[in-house]
């Protein structure tokens, strides 16, 4: 009995213990080891979290920067929540600790890169979500402490290249998510070190061709998902994967397959080739064990040049799903009803089949490593990192493809600085104390898509500097000394999918000033001094989706300088001193934006009018930290998904009842307040009783929180709100 009542004591102590620690603004489960720390302030992680806790949630808070050993003193976490924190960077052993934690979440961040040991000491982790960063490189080695992983979702970042062996450790991941970025180059043995990998998703990205080389390494893979994708054309043998049984090319751009494209890959089952451009598909000889393709949304030309794969339809017993466009007598018939007699010829012809692109020649790559730096062969990286170096080294292998030259007083970048590498991809040249780049400087870096300059002294860039390097698609140039916008620049970039021009002196946006920047996406723009943005001033930029101005010395919104850009999904304009927000002024992207920011302003006035146009598309709207009393009607904001009015002074009286209303449907945590009267400030708008004597409050809030009704009546409802845990975002560990 003796060591059982302790036992027993010693749990209670700890509970106590726990409970006495809980952090202010946190909510703790002690006997669950939960705690949750949702939608507040914090700016840094709080270092009185009960040391036993388990399950630790801090969505929706801001912490720019992860330190290091930020969670040392939580060593027992299993899962660990951190999205929508406003993190940028995570500082190498930021993790460090956590042996235990299988969960990890840092979806919808701002984190742009992965350094090698910025998640060092998850060696349990079998759950990595980064969805919804801007991720841009991955640097090999990054994920080569997580030998548990599972699932890696890398969803909606920035990413354009894969470099070989990036996924180095992953050796039992069965899903790797890779859609919605912008990749169009993979290493040849990107996906080399994925044995388990059953499922990888590449759908809703840039790739031209079929990248079967780098595919070819994966085994065991029985799910590829390549949707959405501009491939043209695939060509014989293109995909050797053994085990491949799912194949999804649907929505992209193929106008032709060979007969043999699918030879190599015995055990394909179903292939999904719906909404392209494909008026016929010959016989699939090689496919021997395919079960089901689907055509439907495509060109079908039900001629007689369409009778061979007819014929083979049926000899293999494949059912396809699919109806003809031509010619107008079998217009809208289902290929399965068609009889051979009825597919003839006239004079339409099928358009030639396009050639096969030719394979690129690789570099010799034969001489040796300059004596200051580094050359790793098996990652084709090169670094010569902080050696105080004053001059651009050279005679690096010709097969580099990462070049690491940061924290070196170079000064000045000459011309042909790096001669013999065709093959480069991504080159850092971060706080290198640069003060120009000369005409020619990149001359034959033929294949760089990532070019790092942040944290110099540059004022101005010749457009000339760019010549040679037409495939640059990441342009970082935050923390220099530009005043305007480098013009004339971009007409040499045709590829430019991302400009980092943050924490520069900029004053203004030009007309003129991004002229060439057709194919530009995502432009940064926070922390200068812009007060004007000329009204054509983005016109050139037609497929911009990110636009982040915050921080700046904007009075107004920039409602002109919007019009054109049909694909704008994320506005950020925090932390300008826009005091009064007139009607109308998101109108021009009204039809594609998703993400609005408008926190931190001194926002003291929005019109009843502001949001025309705005509704159901819009995901998340940030308006905490300003000063209005009141806001306009957004009750058909029906698919919000964060709402966040914390920090708001809101007078909470009659005329706020319909957001009373509207805020009591919504199943977010939106976290607004009353500022007054005196009776009501500090109340949450949603629970405050000054609403009770509102005219038409019976009608509205009838069987809610009437007081007036029965215990009995109401025991229902709180059932059914205590099964909607907050806590729930940790049982539901899907990826």
């Amino acid at each position: 009995m003796g060591p059982s009542w302790g036992l027993l004591l010693l749990t209670v102590a700890l509970g106590v213990t726990a409970a006495t620690r809980c952090p202010a603004p946190c909510v703790c489960d002690n006997l669950r080891a939960h705690v949750l720390c949702l939608n507040g302030s914090l700016m840094a992680i709080p270092d009185t979290i009960p040391e036993l806790t388990k399950k630790l949630d801090l969505r929706g808070n801001s912490f720019m920067v992860i330190p290091a050993g930020a969670f040392l003193a939580t060593p027992y976490l299993t899962h660990l929540d951190l999205q929508r924190c406003k993190v940028e960077r995570l500082e190498e052993g930021a993790f460090r600790g956590l042996g235990r934690l299988v969960y990890l979440n840092l979806a919808s961040n701002g984190i742009a890169l992965l350094y090698q040991e910025s998640l060092d000491g998850l060696s349990s982790l079998q759950q990595l979500i980064l969805q919804g960063n801007r991720i841009e490189e991955i640097q090999p080695g990054a994920f080569g402490h997580l030998g548990s992983l599972t699932v890696l979702d890398l969803r909606a970042n920035a990413l354009v290249y894969l470099p070989d062996m990036v996924f180095q450790g992953l050796q039992v991941l069965r899903w790797l998510r890779l859609s919605h970025n912008a990749l169009h180059v993979l290493g040849s043995e990107a996906f080399a070190a994925l044995p388990a990998l059953r499922r990888l998703s590449l759908d809703h990205n840039e790739l031209q061709t079929l990248p079967g080389e780098a595919l070819a390494r994966l085994d065991g893979a029985t799910r590829l998902d390549l949707g959405h994708n501009p491939i043209t054309y695939v060509a014989e043998e293109a995909l050797a994967m053994a085990s491949l049984r799912h194949l999804f090319l649907d929505h992209a751009s193929l106008q032709d397959v060979a007969p043999d494209a699918f030879a190599r890959s015995p055990q394909l089952r179903v292939l999904d080739l719906r909404e392209n451009q494909l008026q016929g598909l010959p016989p699939l000889a090689g496919a021997g064990g395919l079960a089901r393709v689907s055509l439907d949304g495509n060109p079908l030309l039900c001629s007689c040049l369409l009778r061979p794969f007819h014929k083979w339809l049926a000899r293999a017993r494949v059912q396809a799903q699919g109806a003809c466009a031509a010619p107008p007598a079998l217009r809208g018939r289902s290929l399965d009803s068609l009889k051979p007699p009825e597919m003839r010829c006239g004079r339409l012809r099928l358009p030639p089949s396009p050639t096969t692109p030719p394979e690129q020649p690789r570099a010799a790559g034969s001489r040796q490593c300059p004596r200051e730096c580094i050359c790793s062969p098996d990652f084709h990286h090169g670094s010569c990192e902080n050696r105080d170096l004053r001059e651009i080294p050279r005679d690096f292998p010709g097969d580099t493809h990462l070049l690491d030259l940061r924290q070196n007083p170079f000064r000045t970048v000459p011309p042909d600085a790096f001669p013999g590498l065709k093959e480069l991809v991504s080159l850092h040249l971060q706080s290198c104390s640069i003060r120009a780049l000369h005409p020619g400087a990149l001359r034959g870096l033929e294949s760089l898509v990532y070019l790092y300059l942040t944290d110099n002294h540059l004022s101005t860039l010749a457009a000339a500097a760019f010549e040679g390097a037409p495939q640059l698609a990441y342009l970082d140039l935050d923390h220099n000394a530009f005043t305007h916008v480098p013009a004339g620049v971009f007409q040499l970039l045709p590829n430019l999918i991302s400009l980092h021009l943050q924490h520069n002196t900029i004053r203004e946006l030009e007309e003129g000033d991004l002229a060439g920047a057709r194919g530009l996406r995502w432009l940064y723009l926070a922390g200068n001094a812009i007060r004007h943005i000329a009204p054509a001033a983005l016109a050139p930029t037609k497929m911009l989706e990110k636009l982040q101005l915050e921080g700046n010395r904007l009075s107004e919104v920039p409602t002109a300088a919007l019009q054109g850009l049909p694909a704008l999904s994320e506005l950020k304009l925090s932390q300008n001193p826009i005091k009064h927000m007139g009607d109308s002024v998101f109108l021009p992207v009204a039809s594609s934006l998703q993400h609005l920011y408008l926190d931190n302003m001194g926002l003291e006035r929005i019109s009843p009018h502001a949001f025309t146009g705005l509704g159901p598309k819009i995901r998340s709207l940030y308006l905490e930290s300003n000063k209005m009393s009141n806001i306009p009607d957004m009750s058909n904001f029906t698919g919000l998904e964060i709402l966040n009015l914390q920090d708001v002074p809101f007078h909470c009286n009659c005329q706020l009842l319909p957001l009373h209303r509207w805020i009591n449907k919504l199943n977010l945590r939106v976290g607004a307040t009353c500022g007054s009267p005196a009776e009501a400030q500090g109340l949450k708008v949603k629970l405050s009783t000054t609403f009770l004597t509102c005219p038409g409050w019976g009608r509205g809030e009838a069987g809610k929180t009437n007081p007036n009704k029965t215990k009995t009546a109401s025991k229902p409802r709180k059932k059914k709100r205590s099964g909607k845990s907050p806590a729930r975002g940790f049982s539901k560990s899907r990826a």
